[in-house]
């Protein structure tokens, strides 16, 4: 039966759209995502999160060595298994790319679609080209939902978006690179649906890296299940009154109809909406704050090395958007720290900076840190809304003799109106694969995706992962 609503659009949009709709601007910008995503997850593959979750894998099944693991030579498992870790080390340090209206787009898409690669029998190994173009589609499916929504752009109260979004993302990716006809790609995203949503209580734990691996391994396997002719509702991305669907995560959501490109439009909001990505691991409102904080820090200490010393400090006022689960005065735990404007502009005030070091535990429990965390304030003006296109953050020190000093930033580098230059994402990409992948391999990754565009197929990326 022909489908019709906007689901049977987005089906229709997934199976249909070419390659040559990616513009050189998308394809510069998703490339960007691809390499910087992988060196976010392969030195996310150090923590102790990742290591539960690879564990949990390994013993609860028996492993298929069909899909590699971030960083972790001869480690296989079954696909849907190595996309959830994947997914779990890219989002475990909260290191991963951010876009607006809020959400992780690549830790979602990228490990679901390097493990349905994996899968895939060689002589049928996608090109480096359909491999961008099903990561595209899952970016941007995940974009024109959240636009759909104004609750949508601001910092999240009730779901937390990539467990939302992410799952559909991943399904719609994985349909395309099944090559699933459009009635069955609406199927997929309709048992996505089913599959989505996590609650925000757990960010700031070890769980929420679970949020975007969870996201990467059920859209794979709603994208499997709609290939084997699973079906589910035809109207769950319509708006339908009386009975919920997608609209169950946002109630304001009104979609509209996926269209295919035509020449004098430019389909993919990538084109328009550059993505954020992160200098130090942590959510992405703590960006503001430490960019802040380490202005001050220049003034206190001049330009040479040296920390700022607490007893200079009398009080630290922080202006930053009102927003509970990122309001956390004294963390005692990375995960807290990493969702803390207090534990971050306080780090960057007394070091100039904020690293992937400053949350380790010995760095959590430093007393001059806790010192200038007691002398910590915090105010929330009326135009300073939680929303990561129109927020900013001040930090204002009153020095014991009374001096005050300020330091403002409205948009750190790294966000998608400053973005990270190809030297400094490069950079960023080097030391986070380079703590865990021979240095040969690190260049060859840089390589491979600067050219993926163009390969006749990506197992040349697929074989550089571990």
């Amino acid at each position: 039966a022909l489908l019709k609503g906007h689901t049977a659009s987005f089906g229709k949009f997934i199976s249909e759209v070419k390659p040559q709709h990616l513009s050189s601007v998308v394809l510069h910008r998703s490339k960007r995502m691809v390499l910087d995503s992988i060196g976010v997850g392969v030195i996310g593959s150090t923590t102790d999160v990742f290591e539960l979750a690879l564990q949990h894998c390994q013993h609860m099944y028996a492993p298929d060595d069909i899909s590699s693991v971030y960083g972790r030579r001869g480690t296989r498992l079954s696909p849907t298994l190595a996309a959830f870790v994947n997914g779990v080390a890219t989002h475990s340090m909260d290191f991963d790319d951010t876009w607006h209206p809020a959400t992780h787009p690549s830790g979602a898409v990228l490990p679901a679609v390097l493990a349905l690669s994996d899968m895939m029998s060689a002589n049928s190994k996608p090109s480096g080209l359909d491999f961008l173009l099903a990561f595209n589609i899952g970016v941007e499916i995940q974009g024109r939902l959240m636009r759909f929504s104004n609750e949508a752009n601001n910092i999240p109260k009730r779901f937390h978006p990539p467990s939302v979004v992410g799952t559909m993302g991943s399904a719609a990716a994985c349909a395309r690179l099944l090559s699933l006809d459009p009635s069955q790609c609406s199927h997929a995203l309709a048992i996505a649906t089913s599959l989505s949503g996590a609650p925000m209580a757990n960010a700031a734990t070890q769980s929420k890296p679970l949020h975007i691996g969870n996201a990467s391994r059920l859209g794979l396997e709603a994208a499997l299940l709609a290939s084997r002719g699973l079906e589910a509702s035809s109207l769950v991305l319509d708006a339908v009154t009386g009975v919920a669907g997608f609209n169950a995560f946002y109630e304001d959501y009104v979609p509209q109809p996926l269209k295919l490109p035509n020449d004098d439009s430019h389909m993919f909001l990538l084109e328009e909406q550059d993505m954020a990505f992160k200098r130090f691991p942590a959510h992405l409102g703590m960006h503001w704050v430490a960019d802040a904080a380490a202005s001050v820090h220049k003034v206190l200490v001049g330009f040479g090395p040296g920390t700022v010393s607490p007893a200079q400090v009398q009080d630290i006022l922080l202006r930053v958007p009102k927003s509970k689960y990122i309001n956390r005065p004294f963390p005692d735990s990375e995960h807290e720290a990493r969702h803390s404007f207090q534990f971050n502009a306080c780090s960057a005030l007394l070091d100039g900076e904020v690293t992937v070091q400053s949350f380790t535990p010995a760095a959590l429990r430093r007393p001059d840190l806790l010192a200038l965390l007691s002398r910590v304030r915090m105010e929330h003006p009326q135009d300073n809304p939680a929303n990561f296109n129109s927020m900013y953050g001040e930090v204002q020190v009153t020095l014991v003799g009374g001096d005050i000093l300020k330091g403002h930033c409205d948009t750190f580098y790294g966000h998608w109106r400053n973005p990270l230059t190809n030297e400094s994402l490069r950079k960023k990409f080097r030391n986070n694969a380079g703590a865990v992948l021979p240095s040969e391999k690190v260049e060859r990754l840089i390589d491979v995706v600067e050219e993926l565009d163009r390969l006749g197929d990506c197992r040349a990326l697929l074989s550089q992962l571990q």
